[in-house]
């Protein structure tokens, strides 16, 4: 599976060679500028690009501003530096928060840790179609101490062996290794290839830290072991078609999820499986439906498989100064083992006005297992771990943009989360905790 990536180059470059001998001239000329055209800039020169948007659905897909084959409202736009070298375009971008979390209650804590990402690039047309390369890093293993920062009524993954509860698993240094073409079938129609030793198979919306409605959230939202946490997986092939407005897609990939060591590459066989459809109606909108089936994700329930499914709508627009990005999320895990059914929901929004400022808001509904009642302890004995109770958690947060870095968004800014807690959990909990985050956030741009 390392050298899937390298394979897939290999082929698609030879294909694409004997195709482009026969191709015309006038062809070529065509399929220039068609791709110029692909790639425009919001602003910007040809040298130094600082956001992009698309014209459509296959200029989206084509541009792979997210993470795997994910897809936004064609107008959301992505910040990032590109420059032309060649026949290659170059594009970097990424963002790193400096946060102070203080939660209150029994079960609060307090912790000073970074989350963050980055996205090098490279792409260039290829034949009758595009390739791009593309990794993403975090260094949150070394910026989030303890393998976990403090995040109530979170759970999913473990750390020193033992469940994380109350609190959110760093991203690995490698969440993204991954190569894609995209086949120009004709003109309103596209084939897709994309394979990755780590990637993002076609199950979930955009994850949550790169959705435009969650751009300057922090952290993680109570749902992701619900939604999107298949973000970082290992060994994925997925296949997909584009036509017009509407994208179908399959994945195969390795169903467990990432171990608690974070600078490694890990494996595994193609044991998993899933279908999303993606629709983009109108250049605002985007609504995604994906099915799938985990074998063994987690480390300490290895012998129970997870069936879940997702569906999504994103509305997104562009205003003077501005830019308001919206998300309404549902996710479902069904145990195949004993049938336990949990649900997640999420309607998260954020605005962007005169330029410096920006406030959201991310609201939850969850269910929450049992494991809750253990904390970080092992399991005991015979524990059978259940959906048992829902929680709610409401955020509202606002930050401006200070200074002026070329090509670095800098911003000052806070958040502050309560909680709705079922009365099965207030012995543990408290009847109102809640928890404040005060951060420094960089994007590059």
């Amino acid at each position: 599976m390392r050298t899937m990536v390298l394979l897939l180059a290999l082929s698609v470059s030879a294909t694409m060679r004997l195709e482009a001998q026969d191709s015309s001239p006038d062809s070529e000329i065509s399929q220039q500028s068609s791709s110029e055209h692909d790639m425009h800039p919001m602003h910007g020169d040809d040298h130094d690009m600082m956001s992009m948007q698309s014209d459509s659905l296959l200029q989206l897909i084509q541009h792979h501003a997210t993470a795997g084959t994910d897809a936004e409202p064609n107008s959301t736009p992505n910040d990032m530096i590109m420059t032309m070298k060649r026949d290659w375009m170059l594009m970097f971008h990424g963002v790193a928060f400096l946060s102070d979390t203080q939660q209150t209650g029994p079960r609060g804590r307090d912790k000073l840790f970074s989350t963050n990402w980055m996205m090098p690039m490279a792409q260039r047309r290829l034949g009758n179609g595009t390739i791009t390369f593309r990794t993403m890093l975090s260094f949150e293993p070394a910026t989030v101490s303890q393998r976990q920062y403090p995040l109530l009524f979170q759970q999913g993954e473990t750390a020193f062996g033992k469940p994380i509860v109350d609190g959110q698993h760093p991203h690995d240094f490698f969440m993204e290794l991954a190569a894609m073409y995209d086949y120009r079938a004709g003109e309103k129609t596209l084939l897709s290839f994309y394979a990755a030793p780590m990637g993002d198979p076609a199950l979930g919306p955009v994850a949550y830290p790169h959705r435009a409605s969650a751009a300057e959230n922090p952290v993680a939202a109570l749902g992701h072991h619900l939604e999107d946490s298949t973000h970082i997986a290992d060994d994925v092939i997925t296949v997909g078609v584009t036509h017009r407005v509407i994208r179908f897609e399959a994945s195969g990939f390795h169903g467990r999820e990432p171990d608690e060591f974070r600078w490694n590459i890990d494996t595994g066989s193609i044991d998993s499986w899933s279908t999303r459809v993606t629709v983009n109606p109108k250049q605002n909108w985007s609504v995604q439906y994906s099915i799938g089936q985990l074998h063994s994700p987690e480390e300490l329930a290895p012998d129970e498989d997870v069936r879940r499914m997702t569906a999504s709508i994103m509305y997104n627009r562009l205003f003077q100064n501005g830019n308001w990005a919206s998300t309404l999320l549902w996710g479902r895990n069904q145990s195949l083992e004993d049938g336990n059914v949990g649900n997640g929901y999420l309607l998260e929004s954020t605005a962007r006005f005169m330029n410096k400022n920006s406030a959201w808001t991310r609201i939850e509904n969850v269910d929450r297992t049992n494991e809750l009642l253990l904390g970080e302890n092992p399991f005991p004995t015979g524990f059978q771990e259940r959906f048992f109770t829902r929680v709610q958690a409401y955020t509202v947060g606002y930050d401006r943009e200070i200074g002026n870095i070329p090509h670095l968004s800098t911003a000052l800014g806070g958040q502050f989360t309560w909680y709705g807690v079922p009365d099965v959990l207030k012995t543990t909990y408290g009847s109102h905790p809640a928890g404040v985050t005060l951060f420094l956030r960089v994007r590059a741009r």
